[in-house]
């Protein structure tokens, strides 16, 4: 029998230590995606738009490490907050979901 493994070769496996950063990413897409929609709220007025990027911003808050850049997170925060504010401000009517509505 001709074994075609070598043993010098062979090396046990070791885990990643825990302090390792991961590579989850979750928290830069969903930052990202927030300021997109943010700006297409200010822009267009369209109010879907800033809610969905407070709530993009909100989960990338949630998913953010520690050593990450909390300037980025608050900006985050505050465009997508002023993307609310004006467009409520521009037209304070109630939001009408745009596939919802019956008219």
């Amino acid at each position: 029998m001709n074994d075609p493994r070598r043993p010098d070769k062979k090396s046990r496996f070791k885990p990643p230590t825990s302090g390792a950063p991961s590579e989850d990413s979750t928290s830069d897409y969903m930052n990202i995606l927030g300021m997109i929609f943010s700006m297409c709220g200010l822009m267009m007025k369209i109010k879907w738009c800033a809610w969905v990027a407070i709530y993009c911003s909100m989960i990338g808050f949630a998913n953010s490490r520690a050593a990450d850049d909390a300037k980025q997170t608050l900006s985050s925060f505050m465009l997508s907050i002023s993307a609310v504010v004006m467009c409520y401000l521009q037209n304070p009517q109630p939001m009408t979901i745009p596939f919802l509505s019956s008219t």
